[in-house]
């Protein structure tokens, strides 16, 4: 479908727009904007055509602070055979060791960044899997890939591995120095072990020497008895570890005891930690028992979290991989299932931050906005109203970076055909 709307090359002058008003800083919900454009900017005004968009909903590009640009589009040749979580696992492991060359990851990952830029992000945090020999794999076209998007998407790269391999010395901190050259972010993934405790206190201490920020995968599971959130919160107190830490999931939260998850979350916003919540692929493998209905959605406790202050983010996570079999780096999709799976729907009006300066403040990109200076980075929707922009894909609108209105023809699936074995 084409854009619903030709505009003219050159100053513009876009009128009866509406955006959500915790995005110009007022409060209330949509609000009536004007915005102007020139030399690729928004400026106070234009000498420009005058545009009446007839309310159609502007955002500032977007930003998808979690996402998996490694495992993207593996679907075709390494299907999840049952959907769980440990399949996930199982079946990414043996098509990472047979197939993840530098030019198979490349080929994948410039796949996935030309849907994000036709859909209208701007900015994205990728998690790559960094077990030795991989991360000398996926640094190095991660490096080559972020220099050829520069000026279009700026890209982020955290390491991504087990806790337990975290040490002072060996393959960690090997992966940490690999991680540190690329100016990236220091991951790891958590799970109830004896000494976890001691192993994240080595993992901030490689990030306080390195200078980094960190990003944790936690708690991606319904078993309540899992809390390494806490033990989280509990160290980067203790250790007054003060560069950002992100935790991403969380969702064991939803299944443990009120008292229990509440008390965890007054140490979250103690700690000033910021949440990320992947709800497409956590209700996708949460609470997967074959011929049995799920009984929960997946989601961590955003709107308790939203209640204590703590920042909290919504983002695409995994792309047509065993993790989950669909999506297509759509902020806008992201954005309409958050608010189906967690109720963001009669809960305030503050959620579209969630998925604009929310992840920009945790991840320390530049804060989208609509005011004059800003890039005229925009997504422009023919919706008018809130359902209007739930009730379909948004597939026909407009995206302007630079303030020049883009192509939008996504890729072809079949460009990938090749890497099928």
């Amino acid at each position: 479908m084409s854009d619903f709307l030709t505009l003219p090359a050159g100053p513009l002058r876009l009128v009866n727009l509406q955006t959500p008003a915790c995005l110009i800083g007022r409060p209330g919900d949509l609000m009536p904007v004007r915005i102007c454009i020139e030399n690729g900017r928004i400026v106070p005004d234009a000498a420009g055509p005058q545009i009446d968009m007839k309310g159609a909903m502007v955002f500032p590009a977007f930003i998808d602070m979690h996402t998996h640009l490694d495992k993207g589009h593996i679907w075709p040749r390494a299907p999840n055979p049952d959907g769980t979580f440990d399949a996930a696992l199982a079946t990414v492991e043996a098509d990472r060791r047979r197939h993840w060359t530098a030019g198979d990851v490349r080929a994948r990952m410039d796949f996935a960044l030309r849907c994000a830029w036709a859909h209208g992000t701007r900015a994205i945090r990728t998690h790559l899997d960094a077990l030795a020999p991989q991360d000398d794999i996926s640094f190095p076209v991660f490096t080559e890939m972020r220099a050829e998007w520069a000026g279009r998407i700026e890209m982020q790269a955290v390491c991504l591995v087990p806790v337990d391999i975290v040490e002072e010395g060996g393959p960690f901190a090997r992966t940490a120095t690999i991680t540190a050259r690329a100016g990236g972010v220091l991951g790891c993934v958590t799970f109830p072990i004896p000494d976890l405790r001691r192993r994240l206190r080595v993992f901030l201490d490689h990030a306080r020497r390195r200078g980094l920020p960190v990003d944790l995968h936690v708690d991606e599971t319904g078993d309540p008895s899992v809390a390494t959130l806490r033990v989280i919160a509990e160290t980067v107190l203790e250790t007054g570890f003060d560069a950002p830490v992100t935790v991403g999931h969380c969702c064991s939260l939803a299944t443990q005891p009120e008292a229990e998850a509440l008390r965890t979350l007054d140490l979250v916003a103690r700690a000033r930690l910021n949440v990320v919540s992947l709800p497409m692929c956590n209700m996708y493998l949460q609470d997967r028992t074959a011929h049995r209905t799920p009984r929960w959605r997946g989601v961590t406790l955003v709107h308790e979290m939203a209640a204590r202050g703590i920042n909290v983010s919504f983002a695409s996570d995994n792309t047509r991989d065993p993790f989950y079999a669909y999506g297509d780096l759509d902020m806008i999709e992201v954005m309409r299932e958050a608010t189906r799976i967690a109720h963001l729907d009669h809960a305030g009006t503050d959620w579209p931050a969630a998925f604009t300066l929310n992840p920009a403040r945790a991840c320390g990109f530049a804060a989208p906005g609509l005011a004059p200076g800003a890039p005229a980075d925009l997504v422009i929707t023919r919706a008018r109203s809130w359902s209007e922009l739930f009730a379909r894909p948004q597939s026909d609108r407009i995206v302007i970076r630079k303030g020049a209105q883009i192509d939008r023809s996504l890729p072809d699936y079949a460009e990938l055909d090749g890497l099928i074995p």
